[in-house]
């Protein structure tokens, strides 16, 4: 029996874990049950991150691990899938193909941004979305610093006022500093179209994210879209023309591409919708997980949100349904009730709030300590230690918060 893994972020890390966690249990051998994951790199790309100075630090590598549970690792990108079939096609480094059958397939490819086709975006725009993206914008913002202070070259527009952008644009104050020098004249404005800042993210923590930009002087600009980008800066939906060098874009993700290959329904975010097992119903042996699953976290209406908290917990139920099937045992509904969330804020600290309500709890530097340990600790891989590794994908405790 094989039981593939598309996908190494958060959900795919946790669904090898917890995959093989249940076949340890059950006492079933690597040879009698195969689980493979399939990525192009084994390497953990700690995307919460990429907002942060020295993006091409905020990786972790996997192989060792893999290897502790006794997970094959494929290298390649997964190109297409054929739901009846059962197989799988793999495009690997140096351009060979290669076909894998499967028993069963969990789907963890992630999400992108959604990048709109504004004129100039495409030419123009930044992005923190990949480590690839990180690593152009910050090798962008040290080459601005050889340049002369004219034409906004001190300026940067961050387009999107959701999570993404708030801690991108609350980062890039003392980034700018550090790299232009700490009397420089910076200016970092947040492009948002609702009327509000952090739109999402409920009432409670907003006079607390105002206070942060007034603060760390970030300007706003509450009701306005972008509409077009060129050489010498942004144009708003208000008229607007803002001189920049530095639009950083951080308006919406959609999942992966690889997701509309599954004949099953998606939401308008591309995700496909799964039962309480993240199983995809109307496709005989597939699952979804992470930014790549619309899943109900409880029965009081809450869905999971495109987020690492949700991905590492839906990668353990996953995965271990998926092993569960193939191995005839019972599987494990998934279900998360708990949610949290930790915005940074930069040099104004961070605000840290419990429940769907989002009900501030924790605030400035005792916030940004949660933070840091979050993003320092919580989220990366387990050491490459089998017990150990196994332990920590018990889907019952992943992401208990």
């Amino acid at each position: 029996m094989r039981l593939l893994i598309i996908g190494a972020g958060f959900a795919g890390m946790y669904a090898a874990l917890s995959s093989a966690r249940l076949r340890d249990i059950q006492g079933v051998s690597p040879d009698d049950l195969e689980i493979a994951l399939i990525a192009p790199e084994p390497t953990l790309v700690v995307r919460p991150r990429l907002y942060e100075p020295k993006p091409e630090t905020l990786t972790a590598p996997l192989l060792d691990v893999l290897r502790a549970i006794d997970v094959d690792y494929i290298q390649g990108s997964a190109e297409t899938i054929d739901t009846k079939a059962r197989m799988v096609q793999i495009a690997a480094p140096r351009g060979t193909r290669t076909t894998l059958s499967y028993d069963r397939l969990v789907i963890a490819t992630g999400s992108r941004l959604f990048r709109p086709n504004i004129p100039g975006l495409a030419e123009h725009g930044f992005s923190v979305d990949s480590l690839d993206d990180a690593i152009a914008l910050d090798k962008h913002l040290h080459g601005l610093a050889d340049r002369p202070a004219v034409n906004g070259r001190d300026t940067v527009v961050v387009a999107g006022g959701g999570f993404t952008g708030i801690e991108a644009a609350t980062e890039l104050p003392a980034r700018l500093r550090n790299i232009f020098g700490k009397d420089s004249r910076t200016r970092v404005i947040i492009v948002e179209r609702n009327s509000a800042i952090a739109p999402d993210m409920g009432e409670p923590p907003r006079p607390l994210i105002e206070d942060a930009l007034r603060k760390l002087g970030v300007e706003m600009r509450l009701g306005a879209g972008v509409v077009s980008l060129d050489k010498s800066g942004v144009t708003l939906s208000t008229g607007e023309h803002i001189e920049t060098e530095t639009v950083v874009w951080a308006a919406g993700i959609r999942a992966a591409p690889l997701t509309a290959q599954i004949p099953a329904e998606r939401d308008s975010f591309g995700r496909l919708l799964v039962d309480r097992d993240l199983r995809v119903p109307v496709v005989a042996g597939v699952f979804a997980t992470g930014d790549a699953a619309r899943a109900a976290c409880d029965d009081e209406g809450n869905y999971a949100l495109m987020s690492c908290q949700h991905a590492t917990r839906m990668g353990a139920f996953a995965g271990n349904n998926a092993a569960a099937e193939l191995l005839g045992v019972p599987t494990r509904p998934y279900h998360q009730k708990a949610y949290v969330t930790c915005l940074d804020l930069g040099e104004a600290g961070a605000v840290f709030t419990r429940g769907w309500e989002r009900k501030v709890e924790l605030v400035g530097d005792v916030a940004k300590k949660t933070k840091q340990e979050i993003n320092t600790v919580w989220i990366y891989p387990p050491k490459a230690e089998r017990a150990a590794a196994l332990a920590s994908a018990d889907p019952e405790r992943v992401t208990s918060l």
